[in-house]
């Protein structure tokens, strides 16, 4: 699978029917970051007129996939990636669109090491929630698996 921002998109559009739902637009999908913007849509602003928490944790979580495909998605014959956890803070008002950015905390070599050793590795992802002024308006991080197949 190529990492480029468009194929790590499109994937996970096709295959997590959130993302296409809260119209999530993948503007950079690297092995080491990636960005991903949440429109500011009305349908799913919360009782201050901002972004719902649960848009801007899925915002957050499909920044981190985003990354988490693009570093390893040449390992999906043989492991699938899978949240483990994940923990959010939210930190200042978040009006408008928003934009997550997230970064793979471990070395890609390191987890893959770990898959071939046989282990099932797992793996930081921090991601900074901001409004278009640059304010951090959230802080998350989501530890991912590759689970080996069978």
């Amino acid at each position: 699978m190529s990492a480029d921002r468009t194929s790590v998109g499109e994937m996970l559009a096709a295959t997590v029917p959130m993302a296409r739902t809260l119209n999530l637009e993948f503007q950079e999908a690297g092995s080491q970051r990636a960005v991903v913007l949440l429109p500011d849509q009305g349908d799913y602003h919360n009782h201050v007129g901002g972004p719902h928490a649960g848009a801007m944790f899925t915002l957050g979580e499909s920044a981190s996939g985003a990354v988490v495909l693009a570093a390893f998605g040449e390992q999906l014959s043989r492991a699938v990636p899978l949240a483990v956890r994940a923990e959010i803070a939210y930190k200042k008002l978040a009006m408008g669109p928003v934009t997550a950015t997230a970064t793979l905390g471990r070395p890609a070599a390191d987890v893959i090491a770990e898959l071939d050793a046989g282990g099932r590795p797992e793996f930081p992802v921090d991601i900074a929630i901001r409004r278009a002024d640059g304010a951090v308006t959230g802080e998350m991080t989501v530890v991912w698996t590759l689970r080996p197949h069978g």
